[in-house]
């Protein structure tokens, strides 16, 4: 029976459900920023959060609160949103990064990540392992007591041999699927392939994380161990912050 008033009660739901998490993010986002100094080199990370970050540095650079500030993206949609922004973009290169600062997909107690449902880990890790000091940020929805509870592992692949890959992947116990975006399959900013890789159970990180980065075809992996300096976590009334000197 159509039922007017109930469809637009949960219309309102879903939309205040979307709002708070959006403010979620965007309160995370300004709390990270705070360890931007001016004279630095940052990475900008990918994805919702993310965005904010970089709307916010633009905006502290244009008040000019920071300044000599270059940046290195982790993807095309960071690049150009950063541009935008009014951001000085730079390449990759041999120059240490200063500090990077991202989002996660999934944080467990000891501060290891799943990061890659934006599409962008290759690049993400490139960048972030280059830096001196590395933070991320999510909402308290990400915390999690294993990695692959929530969210699939991410797989970057090369396109030729997928399927001799995707095999090879569950032999090791895992369910690649290949990431579809509007009915066809998903293409990285490198032109790749993505397989998100879905648990049954807690594994050996380490474990998985080198045998799934031996297989052939195999790009990157999501799995960021050991990297995390500084998790902030936004709940409804704090900021949380985790450092890995507390592990």
């Amino acid at each position: 029976m159509y039922e007017p008033r109930a469809m637009l009660s949960e219309f309102v739901k879903t939309w205040l459900n979307y709002v708070a998490k959006e403010l979620l993010k965007k309160k995370v986002a300004l709390a990270a920023l705070e360890h931007i100094k001016s004279d630095s080199l940052v990475g900008l990370g990918t994805g919702s959060t993310a965005k904010y970050l970089i709307e916010g540095l633009g905006e502290k650079i244009k008040r000019g609160e920071l300044s000599n500030i270059t940046a290195i993206a982790t993807s095309k949609e960071s690049h150009e949103l950063a541009i935008k922004q009014g951001i000085t973009m730079l390449e990759l290169s041999q120059k240490e990064i200063d500090i990077a600062i991202d989002g996660m997909d999934e944080v467990d107690p000891e501060l290891n990540l799943v990061k890659g449902l934006g599409g962008a880990l290759t690049r993400e890790k490139l960048v972030e392992a280059h830096a001196k000091k590395l933070i991320y940020m999510a909402d308290d929805s990400k915390i999690v007591d294993y990695l692959g509870q929530k969210a699939p592992i991410p797989v970057e692949v090369i396109q030729f041999g997928l399927a001799v890959t995707k095999a090879k992947l569950t032999r090791l116990e895992l369910k690649p699927v290949l990431r579809l975006k509007n009915n066809q399959a998903f293409i990285s900013d490198n032109g790749n392939y993505i397989l998100d890789c879905y648990l049954n159970s807690k594994r050996d990180l380490e474990e998985l994380a080198n045998q799934i980065i031996k297989i052939p075809g195999v790009v990157e992996h999501g799995l960021f161990l050991n990297m995390a300096d500084i998790v902030y976590i936004a709940k409804e009334e704090q900021i949380i912050k985790m450092t890995r000197d507390d592990k």
